[in-house]
């Protein structure tokens, strides 16, 4: 007896580990970076991840009367198109590169802190005891504390720094040295960092504007690992060239790439990154795991990992 058809988008040694499953699946590669969309009829279960050619997918999918569950390797859901999670179980990647994105960030977080760079010397009169700067203290404001708000939060408190995380809703729970708040401009008014790891919803969209990076301590340091849209672009822009922000750190933008002679590519007070924050760690094995665990709950009837949900967005 074979199990469910599953098509996988994701590598073909991935595909192979599927095959090897317990519940003995059918698995069609389909690897196909340029058309994810064609997915064979049969298919059941599609594992697929948001490929830039997602975005060019047609307004109306074809006809998939047996596709019943979409998991997704990447957190967000927006780069695919409406048709093919409506009426669907839609589970996505949430937490699975939270440890590599919570590095990037520290990472640039000491950078600006601690600039290394401005403190290298290359011959003998160069040789000055300029003093750097710190963590220990300082503020470390969170906007969303979802999975990679907490892997942040939990490296930044190693370095005793202070931190305040804001979220849409006041349920209790939290994380020992960790204060909250669903108040964004509280986060922002003692943020020496802040960081943006909130999803983007039409609630989100746009919400890092003048009025909030106006509320940010003069000097302060912004990284984005979320979304581009979240940010106001002319605004941020604004910020920098004032002085009200030191730096800015961008591992993501609206669209992505940017199109050329867009300003933040030669900003001098801009580190750009190629969306690669999520990268660096064993991802794909984390991927299987929770692949693995979810097919279970779905042949079993289970409670399933990350839904979902579409009143919400995320």
């Amino acid at each position: 007896m074979t199990g469910p058809v599953i098509v996988n988008q994701i590598s073909a040694a991935f595909g192979q580990r599927i095959a090897a499953l317990p519940c003995a699946p059918v698995v069609i590669d389909c690897l196909d970076r340029d058309a994810p969309w064609r997915i064979p009829p049969e298919a059941e279960i599609l594992l697929t991840r948001a490929m830039p050619s997602w975005r060019q997918a047609p307004g109306e999918g074809p006809a998939l009367p047996a596709l019943k569950w979409v998991q997704t390797y990447s957190v967000g859901t927006e780069a695919y198109p409406d048709w093919l999670k409506a009426g669907r179980i839609v589970t996505t990647g949430q937490g699975l590169t939270a440890p590599q994105i919570a590095e990037y960030v520290l990472a640039a977080v000491l950078r600006v802190s601690k600039d290394l760079e401005g403190r290298r010397v290359h011959r003998p009169q160069d040789w000055e005891h300029i003093p750097m700067g710190g963590v220990q203290g300082r503020g470390l404001g969170l906007i969303g504390f979802g999975a990679i708000g907490e892997e942040v939060a939990r490296r930044a408190l190693a370095f005793d720094m202070r931190i305040l995380a804001s979220r849409r809703s006041a349920r209790p729970g939290g994380m020992a040295g960790v204060e909250m708040t669903t108040d964004p401009l509280e986060v922002a008014a003692m943020a020496d960092h802040l960081v943006v790891a909130a999803p983007l919803t039409e609630e989100t969209r746009g919400m890092i504007d003048a009025a909030f990076l106006a509320a940010l301590p003069q000097g302060a340091h912004l990284v984005n690992v979320a979304r581009g849209g979240l940010i106001d672009d002319a605004a941020l822009l604004a910020a920098l060239d004032s002085g009200q922000l030191a730096q800015a750190t961008l591992d993501v933008t609206a669209p992505e790439p940017l199109p050329e002679g867009h300003p933040f590519w030669t900003h001098p007070k801009i580190l750009l990154t190629p969306h690669v924050s999520y990268t660096g760690g064993p991802e794909e094995d984390r991927f299987f795991v929770k692949v693995s665990g979810n097919l279970l709950a779905y042949l079993e009837g289970g409670p399933m990992q990350s839904l979902y949900d579409p009143g919400r967005g995320y």
